[in-house]
């Protein structure tokens, strides 16, 4: 039987890349993301591919999506809660409560509604039983200057995939965590040019090529539903993080 996953953020960067890459390891494919013509982009090339238009912080939104991409298909194998978005670097005085509330909407709220439909469906499904995985971020463990918005969503991400990890065992869902530091895409160029630092100093930080998130996320969800990966952590090597600041 085909597996099955539903992809938030599905139309750009870390999305686009791990939704090509369980595309070619012969997955069903659900791409979720508000950017419609990307989504389609995406899905044009592959049979395998359907594109789900859908808002995450919009709960009636993800529970129509869903539950086409899970009707059509018979069962709904993995969710990669991966939509996010960040703010420009700046002192917590400086951050527009406007600004943090539609990333705290998006970032938070969104996984949980997301995580939420994704587990009921799991639940219901027969066989039951399923896998999540939260799009985290090395900031969950160790903050970059500027961040306080970002920071705080993705250690409530952390929160979030253990709380979620505990519930499911009841009912054979497995929930892990990827933490990623400094993948080249579009949001991360600025790392390749210059960026703030713990010391107040600009500086040009290593990067890795996004096809390697994309392939530890495929590896998380293709272990047997009795084993999980809690927690992964898939950086650029040399990035400032062990030791940060």
């Amino acid at each position: 039987m085909t597996k099955s996953i539903i992809i938030t953020g599905g139309g750009r960067g870390i999305g686009k890349a791990t939704a090509e890459a369980f595309l070619k390891a012969g997955w069903k494919v659900g791409l979720v993301g508000r950017n419609a013509e990307a989504l389609a982009a995406v899905a044009a090339t592959h049979e395998n591919a359907l594109a789900m238009p859908c808002d995450v912080s919009d709960e009636a939104s993800v529970v129509d999506a869903f539950g086409k991409a899970a009707a059509q298909w018979g069962h709904l194998d993995v969710l990669f809660n991966n939509a996010g978005v960040s703010l420009a670097s700046s002192t917590v005085d400086e951050i527009d409560v406007a600004a943090w509330r539609n990333l705290i909407d998006i970032n938070i709220t969104g996984s949980f509604i997301c995580a939420k439909v994704a587990f009921g469906l799991m639940r219901a499904q027969d066989p039951q039983g399923g896998r999540i995985i939260n799009n985290g971020s090395v900031s969950a463990y160790v903050p970059r200057y500027g961040s306080a918005a970002y920071t705080t969503s993705k250690h409530a991400i952390t929160g979030l995939t253990r709380s979620v990890s505990l519930d499911g065992r009841a009912y054979n869902i497995a929930c892990g965590q990827i933490d990623i530091g400094n993948a080249l895409t579009d949001m991360a160029v600025a790392m390749t040019k210059g960026v703030p630092q713990a010391d107040g100093s600009m500086a040009v930080e290593p990067v890795m090529d996004v096809s390697n998130v994309a392939s530890s996320v495929l590896h998380m969800a293709s272990l047997p539903l009795d084993a999980n990966v809690q927690f992964m952590t898939v950086m650029a090597s040399a990035m400032p993080y062990i030791g940060r600041g």
